[in-house]
């Protein structure tokens, strides 16, 4: 064990270097001009060249990559060109609703997904099991805005029973949350039908019945532990993606997560921020899959660490 997570974590930092070496030359070669931004439209040549030079944006690239790597290894995001503000502070200040909605969206999804493809594998076949798989292709299908004001519409506006938006009580998670519930529960429904009926067909199943063990005790205790396996390595994208944060959901109800940062600096300019944004779902996606993978000898006995 101590082996392997030495190795992830090699990996790890080789992937955030690429990553952070990728996102970095993108910006620099990107059209749009952050001194600009900056120094407004009536600011004059040379206010531009100065701000550009105590930025130290007139240095070539690789020493603006150096230097972005020098501060980075002493946890040094940089500091924002716009609010004059630490990037890491304006990064935390996000996190907690961040992860609020990431733990809520990720239930609201295994609840619906997990319900809908134990269904649909028991059923398989019948109407019933085509109406779910129907009802998740749509659900993959839909685009975020319209899941999001639909849901808005119907129980912010018309019924009353939530805030239309905004962040600090439960009643403003909700909607949110389970937009991205219904969102992604499409996913989880289909990759858990396909995995718990490949499970029902092995040997072990089949012995477990002729046993005389009951359906529940069948399905609960020995096919569903072994047909999650897949889930939790898709548990553990989820975790960087809505780590990056979901700008449509967020925008829409105002949600003051740190996708909503990253459109604002996107906007504006602020590599500083965008670097990041970006590095933080990074890191996320990278602990997720480590954790999904830790976490997957635990559920199956069978699997070794090496």
């Amino acid at each position: 064990m101590a082996a392997y997570l030495v190795r992830r974590i090699v990996q790890a930092v080789l992937i955030l270097l690429g990553v952070s070496f990728i996102t970095f030359f993108l910006l620099y070669v990107l059209p749009a001009d952050p001194v600009r931004q900056i120094a407004g439209r009536s600011a004059t040549a040379e206010t531009v060249e100065n701000i550009r030079r105590q930025l130290g944006l007139d240095q070539p690239f690789v020493v603006q990559y150096g230097r972005y790597l020098a501060g980075l290894a002493q946890g040094d995001l940089g500091r924002s060109y716009l609010q004059k503000t630490e990037v890491a502070e304006l990064i935390a200040s996000r996190l907690p609703a961040t992860l609020q909605l990431m733990l809520a969206g990720i239930a609201c999804e295994l609840a619906l997904g997990l319900g809908m493809g134990i269904a649909a594998a028991l059923l398989r076949g019948r109407l019933a099991d085509q109406a779910l798989m129907m009802a998740s292709f749509v659900t993959v299908s839909a685009p975020q805005f319209v899941v999001s004001l639909l849901l808005l519409y119907v129980f912010a506006v018309k019924l009353g029973w939530f805030p239309i938006g905004g962040y600090g009580t439960w009643r403003h998670l909700v909607l949110p949350a389970v937009t991205l519930g219904i969102l992604g529960s499409g996913w989880y429904s289909r990759m858990m039908r396909s995995s718990m009926i490949d499970v029902l067909r092995a040997d072990f199943i089949r012995t477990a019945r002729a046993k005389g063990l009951t359906r529940s005790r069948v399905i609960f205790r020995h096919a569903l532990p072994n047909a999650v396996l897949p889930i939790i390595a898709m548990i553990g994208i989820d975790i960087g993606i809505f780590m990056g944060g979901i700008v449509v959901v967020e925008s829409v109800f105002g949600w003051p997560g740190i996708g909503q940062l990253a459109w604002q600096a996107i906007q504006r300019v602020d590599i500083p921020i965008i670097m990041g944004v970006t590095l933080v779902s990074a890191c996320a996606i990278v602990l997720g899959n480590l954790l999904a993978d830790v976490l997957a000898p635990f559920v199956d006995p069978r699997i070794r660490l090496r």
